[in-house]
């Protein structure tokens, strides 16, 4: 177990600094003057002090070769040092960690409505004997992945806020202002949870194992709970480290539709002045948050299947 950890967090590591440096590299081959546009606000149109164009070059270290500057951010970045915000002279950490807050709760309310929405969806689409009303729910999921998100939003806001005037539209204000954002933000990932763990129930509740319970006089509630759904639960686990990396992206399209502060407003307005720090900044962080989620997964999966472990260490013994 400790040599599965520790490889673990070593591809976690390397996934990274994978991140970073191709961050790094995009950002570097952006056609176009990237100290111009920072100095200019992201307006190309402005004109700009040649004598203001240098110094900003010395002081984000752009009159170095690139190697230079990919050895020096890179430096600082395993600080935890990326620099300063270009538009408000903040560091880097603060303006994410002033942000971070809001897009916590957003996602963190987000993934548990995805999760209660998708388990609920497929259990009650394998459990139902209705044919037709299990063909309806099955159908569901598949709506719920087509429909896009900015879409999701836009038609919530029409229908409850202006319509029915139930629940505000914009701003960050309590947790009214947080129901439409979160179920926007919850419906495609619940629907994918939802399809998941629907053919993984299908799946196991063919297995013979499932039929020996049966065959013992366990109800079908017990089957499906107790016996079907715990083996049938690992191929969703295995995607909650995705799930997680797509709430975090999807959070840039939520806050802008629903105009609330968060990771995503301030990625929009990062990269519409061309603020190259606080871009590369939450590249990393939105990075890490998908290496950390990943890793807690597959630090959780042995937990629920311990033949992972073994099979591990039966293949390192076949090496040898």
């Amino acid at each position: 177990m400790r040599r599965y950890v520790i490889r673990r967090l070593a591809q976690a590591v390397v996934v990274l600094w994978a991140a970073y440096t191709l961050s790094f590299l995009v950002l570097d081959f952006l056609p176009g003057d990237p100290v111009s546009a920072m100095a200019g606000g992201g307006l190309d149109q402005v004109s700009v002090d040649p004598a203001q164009l240098e110094a900003l070059k010395r002081e984000y270290g752009f009159d170095k070769p690139v190697l230079v500057q990919y050895a020096d951010y890179l430096g600082r970045a395993v600080q935890g040092d990326f620099g300063n915000s270009v538009a408000t002279g903040q560091p880097v950490t603060s303006v994410i960690g002033d942000a971070l807050p809001q897009t916590l709760v957003l996602t963190g309310a987000a993934l548990v409505l995805a999760v209660v929405f998708g388990t609920g969806l497929a259990l009650a689409a394998t459990y139902t004997a209705g044919r037709a009303l299990r063909q309806l729910l099955l159908s569901l999921p598949s709506l719920g992945v087509s429909l896009p998100t900015f879409w999701v939003g836009l038609m919530l806001v029409q229908l409850f806020s202006f319509r029915f005037r139930l629940l505000p539209a914009f701003g960050n204000d309590g947790l009214a202002s947080l129901i439409l954002p979160a179920v926007t933000l919850a419906v495609p990932t619940g629907a994918l949870l939802a399809q998941v763990l629907a053919k993984s129930l299908f799946t196991a509740l063919d297995e013979p194992y499932v039929q020996t319970a049966r065959a013992k006089g366990a109800g079908r509630a017990r089957v499906h709970l107790r016996h079907a759904l715990r083996n049938a639960a690992l191929p969703a686990l295995t995607i909650v480290g995705l799930l997680v990396g797509n709430l975090l992206a999807g959070s840039v399209v939520v806050e802008t539709v629903f105009s609330r502060n968060g990771i995503g407003r301030a990625t929009v307005s990062a990269v519409t002045v061309q603020d190259i720090p606080v871009v590369q900044g939450v590249v990393v962080f939105g990075a890490l948050v998908f290496v950390l989620a990943n890793l807690a997964v597959d630090l959780v999966y042995p937990l629920f299947d311990p033949r992972i472990v073994v099979a591990s260490a039966t293949r390192r013994r076949s090496f040898v």
